[in-house]
């Protein structure tokens, strides 16, 4: 993938352990942890990456706990780099103040963030994504599929990053269907991030929206996506997943009703970050991720869903790379 803020440049001079196919990295994952079937285990597909391809075989994963405040973050953060952990991903923006407090006590480290943008810090790494890119051809793709011109987006918490979704899937929808109806919930708001881990909560949300006659639902809610696309199931409805291809991840009776995912490569991300210190030539600064350079898009698992709009949605995502369409940011 090529970096669009920054060029990739040497990081921390070469202090720590890069160039050494021994180095430790240690990932800690944000609310929901491994096993979401979305955003942390794409994450953690980037670490078996690196273990698989890179040679690396001491890596670690580390989960949050419920409810957690942002001093377990902290703490967290200080373990692993205590315990030698030469690299350490921060998986989500929640991990941000923790890591600002945290980098400056342990200059030799080399700390990666997915999702917050942190400038000011040498040996901090951004990886953050055009989320709303792939939100716009997940949008494009629920309106072309609904049949009654009625769609639905559950957000787990209303933060600024999740609004980013919100607008690229409004938009990509009313691409296609300017006067089409769409249902918008969250499930939280901050400070409480148990909308990224309540299934229960995502499944009765989706299926008020079902109720109120969508017939396509979006979600950018973690695990919580995992009760929206059980309510699409349940009300043979249509479902579109995020960040990872959540028709592969859906059990075998869910699979007809998933229409795409909007994709988010985070685990191209992780592996590129872990070679390019092993390489002695650590990504530093903002690394943004967009469409033009894979590191956004849609899924086309689910042929039977996808093959009969799959040109249009590409005629889409070509005009966003080229610039003839500017996708918004905010709702």
């Amino acid at each position: 993938m090529t970096a669009c803020d920054n060029p990739q440049q040497d990081g921390n001079d070469g202090d720590s352990a890069q160039g050494d196919s021994e180095l430790r990295i240690g990932l800690a994952y944000d609310v929901g942890g491994k096993g979401d079937k979305s955003f942390n285990d794409s994450a953690f597909r980037g670490l078996e990456r690196v273990k698989d391809e890179l040679g690396i075989t001491d890596g670690k994963d580390f989960e949050p706990k419920e409810g957690e405040a942002d001093s377990d973050k902290e703490e967290r953060l200080k373990l692993m780099a205590n315990e030698g952990y030469d690299v350490i991903i921060s998986v989500g923006f929640a991990y941000a103040e923790p890591l600002k407090k945290v980098a400056p006590q342990f200059p030799d480290v080399d700390f990666a963030i997915i999702d917050s943008r942190i400038e000011d810090h040498d040996n901090v790494t951004s990886l953050v994504f055009a989320e709303e890119q792939a939100s716009f051809l997940a949008g494009a793709a629920a309106a072309l599929k609904s049949e009654e011109d009625h769609i639905g987006f559950v957000g787990g918490v209303k933060t600024p990053l999740i609004q980013k979704f919100q607008a690229g899937y409004e938009a990509g929808a009313k691409e296609i269907t300017d006067d089409i109806d769409i249902e918008v919930s969250y499930l939280t708001q901050p400070p409480d991030f148990g909308g990224f881990s309540d299934p229960a909560r995502g499944e009765s949300t989706a299926k008020g929206q079902f109720d109120k006659g969508a017939d396509v639902v979006f979600h950018a809610a973690g695990a919580s996506g995992n009760g929206v696309l059980q309510a699409a199931a349940d009300k043979e409805k249509l479902f579109i997943g995020v960040d990872s291809d959540q028709y592969e991840s859906a059990a075998d009776d869910q699979k007809q009703y998933v229409v795409t995912s909007a994709l988010k490569n985070i685990d191209t991300a992780v592996f590129d970050y872990v070679k390019s210190v092993q390489d002695g030539k650590t990504q530093s600064g903002v690394q943004e991720f967009d469409l033009s350079d894979g590191g956004v898009d849609y899924a086309t698992s689910n042929r039977e869903q996808i093959s009969d709009i799959q040109d249009q949605l590409d005629e889409l995502k070509q005009k966003i790379i080229d610039g003839d369409i500017e996708v918004p940011t905010k709702p």
